[in-house]
Formats: C-alpha cells, sequence, structure tokens
C-alpha cells in the first residue's frame, strides 16, 4: 500500500513541476489580458486654451476641461479582440460654454497585444475608420522602442518614439513621444469677415490638425499611467495662410485621473505576479515535496513486509 501511494504521489508531483513552467511561459501570456467589459472616466484638463466658439463667433480662452468616458461592449467581444466605444467631451469652464466638442470613437484591438483589429463598425464620428497601431494601450511587456499608435483626430497610426525612462505615482514607466504632421481633419466655408479678411462673402478653409502626443506607459502591463496631449488646430485658407485658432490646447490628466490610473495598474501587475511568479513556484514546490514524499514511501518497506 506504501509503495502504491509513493506512486500516486510521483506522479502528481512530476503533474506539479511540469505544470510550474507552463502557467509561468504559456498560460500566464493568455489569462493577461484586456478586458472586454471596460468601463472608466478619465479626466483632462487644458489651462490658457484657445478655440474658436461657434456659439459666440469668436476665438475664446480659457481653461478647457475634457472628459473622455469609455466602455466595453461585451457582445462583440470575440476570439482574440475586444470593442471599445468612447466618448470624449470638451467644456469650456472659464466661460461657461460646456460641450465646444464632442466626438465619438469605435474601436476593436486585440486584447493581448492592443493592436488595431478592423472589424466591428470601428469608427470617429460614424465615418468608417481603418485601424492600424496600438489603440488605447501598448503590449503587454512594452519594449524601448518605437510603436505607431492610432490618432482618431487625423483617423492614422504614427510614431511613438521611445523617449526614456520616468517615475509616475512610484511606478517606473517608459515615456513615447508621438509627433503628429499638420493634417487637413475638415474642410468647410465660413464668412471671411469671421477671419478678419476684407474679402465679402465666404471663403473656403482647411481646419489643419497637428500635434504632440506623450504617454507614460507601464512596461509589464502596457498601460498608460499618464497622458499629455498638445493640440494645435487652425483654420487657414486654400493660399495656406493662418487665419485664425480653431482648437490651441495642452491637455494633461488630472493628478486624481493618474493616480486612479496608477492604482489599477498596480493591481494588474499584482495579478501579474501571481500568475508569473507565486503560481509557478507554489506549484514547483509542492511537486518536489510529492516527489520526496513518493520516493520515501516507495523505498520504505510494504505492508506485507512489515
Amino acid at each position: 500500500m506504501r509503495r502504491l501511494v509513493g506512486v500516486v504521489l510521483l506522479a502528481a508531483g512530476a503533474f506539479f513541476i511540469v505544470l510550474a513552467p507552463l502557467v509561468k511561459f504559456v498560460d500566464a501570456d493568455k489569462l493577461i489580458q484586456a478586458p472586454a467589459d471596460q468601463y472608466s472616466i478619465t479626466y483632462l484638463r487644458a489651462e490658457n486654451a484657445q478655440y474658436f466658439s461657434a456659439q459666440d463667433l469668436k476665438v475664446l480662452s480659457g481653461t478647457i476641461d475634457i472628459t473622455v468616458t469609455t466602455r466595453g461592449d461585451v457582445k462583440e467581444a470575440k476570439d482574440d479582440h475586444v470593442v471599445w466605444d468612447q466618448f470624449t467631451s470638451a467644456s469650456d469652464v472659464t466661460n461657461g460654454r460646456p460641450g465646444i466638442s464632442m466626438t465619438q470613437f469605435r474601436s476593436a484591438f486585440n486584447k493581448y497585444d492592443g493592436a488595431g483589429v478592423n472589424c466591428c463598425g470601428a469608427n470617429v464620428d460614424a465615418e468608417p475608420v481603418q485601424l492600424e497601431g496600438q489603440i488605447y494601450l501598448f503590449p503587454f511587456g512594452v519594449e524601448k522602442k518605437t510603436y505607431k499608435v492610432f490618432n482618431s483626430s487625423t483617423r492614422k497610426a504614427y510614431d511613438a518614439v521611445f523617449a526614456g525612462e520616468d517615475t509616475i505615482e512610484g511606478l517606473s514607466v517608459y515615456k513615447f513621444v508621438q509627433q503628429v504632421p499638420p493634417t487637413v481633419v475638415d474642410s468647410l466655408n465660413l464668412p471671411a469677415s469671421l477671419l478678419g479678411m476684407t474679402e465679402t462673402g465666404e471663403v473656403a478653409v482647411d481646419r489643419v490638425y497637428d500635434g504632440t502626443n506623450t504617454f507614460w506607459v507601464e512596461p509589464r502591463t502596457g498601460a498608460p499611467v499618464k497622458q499629455e496631449q498638445q493640440r494645435h488646430e487652425v483654420l487657414k485658407t486654400r493660399d495656406g495662410v493662418e487665419r485664425q485658432p480653431a482648437f490651441v490646447a495642452t491637455a494633461v490628466m488630472t493628478p486624481k485621473t493618474v493616480t486612479g490610473l496608477a492604482n489599477t495598474v498596480r493591481d494588474n501587475l499584482s495579478l501579474i505576479t501571481l500568475i508569473t511568479i507565486t503560481l509557478p513556484l507554489v506549484s514547483l514546490l509542492l511537486g518536489v515535496a510529492l516527489i520526496v514524499g513518493g520516493i520515501v514511501l516507495r523505498r520504505g518497506p510494504s505492508s506485507r513486509e512489515a
């Protein structure tokens, strides 16, 4: 009987020893993923911003508060991708102008590496888009290299270049900087008088966007814990002359938002540690203990010999 139990212990020990590297090197990558049921609200603030007010028909200056609400579409999450809908609203708190800008962005991306997936009705303000690059997240296990990141304003992806290491809320992070070149994002006709021109009637103008986006990313999770958006959006007539600001601002995530994102990252890091270190180590130690016990029982006298 002792030897039979010993054989069982040896088999169980071998199972747990084999299981340890499987959990660490195979299953961990599949267990760590972006959630399908995402729901979050983040806040940014832009001091001394300038924008053209359609209500006042002139350029206003003030503090802009930006609210970004992100919600996962669980029904559309299939296979290796998730689908998130994002609604962004900007309000001028200085001049009492709510909802000066509102945009919607629907995207799908790989839940393991954050890369865009073209499906599920991806669009910006109801206009279909082709997704490429990172959407909301960087890959798990971020490297010190350049990544393409999708920009919903221009509906294209641009390089986000590794720009060094930093510390945010006690977390070691990688800093990436993305330069978005001047890009026409809209074309319209406006009264020449609104643009300070002497002509009469309307003139054709382009809304031209360029900017610098900075991401501070926790490398193990691939999650940004802070973002800064330098937005330079102006109205230009077809002769290339910049006539007036459309939306010029530097928006930074509020301290409360950064703290909340950092706390979420810490929770995810604890899960990663559990999956990649704690569970494999426990499995290995348990396996070794069972094998030792099995060897002892196998070498001991059987019940018939006693």
